[in-house]
């Protein structure tokens, strides 16, 4: 998963020079990847029960392969058509992305374990350890074989999902509770709250993370004016290895996951208000990074948040959580996209550059990262109000 996630916005800056594609149409791509996810989600939270688990966990990562296939022979063959091939490709391993993100955690959840909650944060701390590699190795190839040939880049990284196909195919796998969170009579009303409330937390989680996420490669590029290869080793890869280590350090000492992610968010603003407001390239870029450290509980930690308030979460809870963090997903990196196509364009960025040494590019960017902060902002306020609510009930 961390291929389908990381390798297009390491592609964008090529994509722009190469076939003039637009911010805003490159934020499409990335509101196309997770409203995809969004629409898995949504099916599997009314309809899990039809599907047969194990086939699909087995499956899925043969249709991610077909997915990176698709988004890189298209271009190749038909250039003039290079978007449509890159929005096709996208909507493929995005359904794939779906299906792994309804299906992995509870298949994790269902697992014999002492310690859940670490194994829940384990498992999401691979992904950030995945998106580590994919740039480090993507970085090298696009810098020294050439940016032109990044298609074949991206036909490498579609042999990896064939692997873990086969691996799932050779694995037992435990059965995963199909039902739906919210059938039980008694409590139902509360439940249904409480999932309501975490999804919310997961929606603004997954803006904080997501936007420099998709961001963070064209940022340090085009806005830092960083050379590409050290903005993506330095920048994308350095993100991703923080959040996965601070994921694996929760698995091994977490505890207290309403601190955890109310901390986290008041670091979040910190490091987007930084981001936006220094003019300073290097401490702009470590705020960029020092994202990675204060999003990485977000999303896995109100995953456990959800375990613990709302016991026996079936595989239609799970859905219903990733399609609020999908949902944040999609939103914040195309509303960061578009901020930076309008703004550029306004003749207050090119006077207000002007007077700070700034291209009006480099304004939108700045502009749209300060307006990133509002999400952590507005999950403070939902943990304060969901840290009361649950006591009550409890």
């Amino acid at each position: 998963m961390s291929s389908v996630f990381s390798l297009p916005p390491l592609l964008f800056a090529t994509f722009r020079e190469q076939y003039g594609i637009s911010y805003t149409l490159l934020g499409t791509l990335v509101l196309v990847n997770f409203c995809t996810q969004l629409g898995i989600d949504l099916i599997f939270s009314f309809f899990s029960r039809y599907f047969n688990i194990h086939k699909t966990i087995r499956l899925m990562p043969l249709v991610t392969a077909a997915g990176l296939c698709v988004y890189a022979l298209i271009p190749l063959l038909f250039p003039e058509h290079a978007y449509t091939g890159l929005v096709a490709g996208t909507f493929l391993f995005s359904v794939a992305a779906g299906l792994g993100e309804v299906l992995v955690s509870p298949t994790i959840a269902a697992l014999p374990s002492d310690t859940p909650d670490k194994d829940m944060s384990m498992l999401h701390a691979l992904y950030g350890y995945g998106v580590v590699g994919v740039v480090l190795v993507s970085t090298l190839f696009l810098r020294f074989v050439g940016n032109e040939y990044w298609m074949y880049l991206t036909f490498f990284w579609a042999l990896l999902p064939v692997i873990a196909s086969v691996l799932f195919m050779i694995s037992p796998l435990p059965d995963v509770n199909m039902e739906q969170s919210g059938s039980r009579p008694a409590g139902s009303k509360h439940r249904t709250k409480g999932l309501l409330l975490c999804m919310a937390c997961i929606f603004l989680g997954a803006c904080a993370e997501n936007t420099m996420t998709n961001w963070i490669s064209v940022y340090a590029e085009k806005a830092l004016r960083i050379p590409k290869i050290w903005g993506d080793i330095f920048g994308m890869s350095l993100f991703a290895g923080v959040l996965a280590l601070t994921r694996t350090a929760y698995a091994k000492y977490g505890k207290n996951i309403f601190r955890v992610l109310t901390v986290s968010m008041a670091a979040a603003v910190v490091c987007y208000l930084t981001v936006g407001l220094s003019s300073n390239a290097f401490l702009s870029l470590a705020a960029c990074v020092a994202v990675g450290i204060s999003t990485a509980m977000l999303w896995p930690g109100t995953l456990i948040l959800m375990e613990e308030k709302i016991p026996s979460a079936g595989v239609a809870a799970y859905a219903l959580m990733a399609a609020g963090g999908d949902l944040g997903a999609s939103v914040a990196p195309q509303a960061l996209g578009i901020a930076v196509d309008k703004i550029s364009l306004t003749e207050w960025a090119g006077t207000f550059g002007a007077s700070l040494s700034l291209t009006p590019e480099q304004v939108g960017f700045k502009a749209g990262m300060l307006m990133a902060a509002i999400f952590p902002v507005l999950g403070i306020a939902l943990l304060a109000y969901m840290k009361r609510y649950f006591g009550r009930r409890e």
